[in-house]
């Protein structure tokens, strides 16, 4: 009789938690099968294929808590429960299934806790030498104001172990984390909140594999949006177009440290924030993330095939990867050795060759985007910060970076009106950006109209540019323009301490309501206007599949 593993799923679809962990477990129970167990599921979610009746050999529509899993448990005889891929609600329950005696496979609950907790996770981190931004973990408004004052302002505040960045702000000022606290601290009663120095910097991350020994590394995502953005909401690019050989080799070289010390079995994912040459460590995650399927389709790497498989006993050497090595300068990122790669679900196997000649090798970039439903969500702050407010994800790839990020843009839903203004309203701490997108925006032919500072800013470039009031000034405003169909484009960064209701929000609102592209961040916009090259000349953005690119067919 066959031994069966309990695989738990991710509960119920919401934002910050979707299907991505879904493919995670499904992955997940093809390969237990395929290594001859049994694998029971356990979710209670009826839009996603782990529930389909065929996927798995056992399947218990339940709640993903400790006293339904528990049952399950019991009724299965399991020798032990999978957590790590179905997000941050199944790894939740690592510490009370192992007090309740229960074998948590792959990363153990210790890890996962040291990983998870702040104290811990800072005296890991200390021990190896890696750096992370200044900060610690209070309980009360009276320690949360002193660590400010240490650090310094601003600040990113975030309660402990919560989803999707829940309850999350960047604070700039006494008063404003005076009128923070308690939310963050209402967000997980009971839990510490966090307290860090915000870097404005370059953001990063690495989704990796390890098997409590050695560690694979298939690739670093570089973020478009600079740190402030939630990862859900960030534009991500692979291979990376703007960070150097020596802090990717940096950044693989923690990546393997942390995994190694933790003694992870499976998978991991690590931020990063990039800032003068350094690689400080945002979070670690001892799970599968979100990008997992992202990454392993634009790489090639049967990621969750092998970190089950490193869960249940396998080495990645046994497996023919080779540890921790990176192709500096390569636009892939892993090495296959042993001249084969592991059997697939179906019993199918893929010479080391054939792997090699994935996306990264084949000279492809792949850019993720996420996809928003403002239309649908009518009281949600539509500018984008550390909360992640984004309900699903598209891949654009071409063999050029622009092309690859027309594709995912125009996936996502954003629409390049040929004509109609660009109007510009950004915060003061972007206008010196703005200005270099508006020399984009006027080469590509576009008539640009910004409010006061903005149109100033832009004018003393020597750049042509209309004047808009703002909405209490009287016309002509931006609200009159969005609502006579006038304006192809709009780009809006919030101000500090912006809430719902302002004339700022009242205009991202009008923005969907009229169907005008409505861009909150400056690097999305700079992105956006570079992509507008290939919208003018779309023969450069080719439509084939990874197939038919690296065997040159057209």
């Amino acid at each position: 009789m066959k031994d069966t593993v309990v695989v738990l799923g991710s509960g119920p679809i919401r934002i910050g938690q979707g299907i991505e962990f879904d493919y995670s477990c499904v992955h997940c129970v093809w390969t237990l099968q395929a290594m001859g167990y049994r694998a029971a599921i356990i979710n209670n979610n009826p839009e996603t294929v782990s529930t389909d009746f065929d996927t798995g050999d056992g399947l218990y529509f339940e709640p993903v808590a400790l006293d339904e899993v528990l049952d399950v448990v019991e009724h299965e005889k399991a020798i032990g429960v999978v957590c790590q891929f179905g997000g941050q609600t199944a790894i939740n329950l690592a510490d009370e299934l192992e007090e309740a005696g229960v074998k948590v496979l792959g990363t153990q609950p210790s890890a996962i806790a040291a990983a998870e907790d702040r104290d811990q996770f800072e005296r890991l981190l200390n021990r190896l030498g890696i750096p992370k931004p200044q900060g610690r973990a209070v309980r009360s408004l009276g320690e949360a104001l002193v660590v400010a004052e240490e650090v310094g302002y601003p600040v990113l505040v975030r309660p402990s172990f919560v989803l999707g960045g829940r309850a999350m702000a960047i604070i700039h000022d006494a008063d404003h984390l005076r009128g923070f606290y308690q939310e963050a601290e209402d967000a997980n009663p009971g839990q510490p909140v966090l307290v860090d120095k915000y870097y404005f910097g370059q953001e990063a991350e690495v989704d990796v594999i390890s098997d409590g020994v050695d560690t694979l590394v298939p690739g670093i995502m570089e973020h478009v949006e600079r740190a402030g953005i939630h990862s859900g909401d960030s534009m991500a690019v692979f291979p990376p177009v703007g960070i150097d050989s020596a802090l990717q080799a940096k950044m693989v070289d923690y990546a393997c440290l942390i995994a190694r010390e933790l003694g992870v079995r499976g998978m991991m994912n690590i931020q990063f924030v990039l800032v003068d040459g350094e690689a400080y460590v945002l979070e670690v995650n001892p799970r599968a993330s979100r990008t997992v399927p992202y990454l392993s389709k634009v790489t090639g790497v049967p990621m969750v095939q092998l970190a089950t498989r490193c869960m249940m006993g396998q080495s990645l050497r046994d497996l023919g990867y080779a540890s921790g090595l990176w192709e500096l300068g390569s636009t892939d990122g892993h090495v296959v050795e042993g001249g084969e790669e592991p059997p697939r679900a179906d019993g199918s196997v893929r010479t080391s060759e054939q792997v090699r000649a994935g996306v990264g090798n084949a000279r492809l970039y792949a850019v993720k985007a996420p996809v928003f439903s403002f239309q649908k969500l009518a009281m949600v702050e539509p500018s984008l910060g550390p909360e992640m407010k984004s309900t699903g994800e598209v891949l654009g790839i071409d063999s050029s970076y622009e092309a690859a990020l027309f594709k995912a843009l125009v996936a996502s839903g954003i629409t390049f009106k040929s004509k109609g203004q660009v109007i510009l309203t950004v915060c003061d701490e972007d206008k010196a950006d703005a200005v270099g997108i508006a020399q984009l925006l006027t080469e590509r032919g576009y008539p640009l109209a910004a409010t006061g500072g903005t149109c100033d800013a832009i004018r003393a470039a020597g750049i042509e540019c209309e004047r808009l009031n703002k909405i209490k000034d009287g016309s002509p405003t931006l609200l009159d323009r969005l609502y006579a169909g006038e304006v192809s484009l709009m780009v809006n960064t919030p101000g500090p301490g912006q809430v719902m209701g302002s004339d700022a929000s009242r205009i991202r609102r009008a923005c969907i309501e009229t169907g005008v592209a409505c861009v909150t961040s400056v690097d999305t916009a700079r992105a956006l206007a570079k992509a507008l090259a290939v919208f003018e000349n779309q023969e450069l953005a080719s439509c084939r599949t990874i197939r038919e690119h690296v065997s040159g067919r057209s």
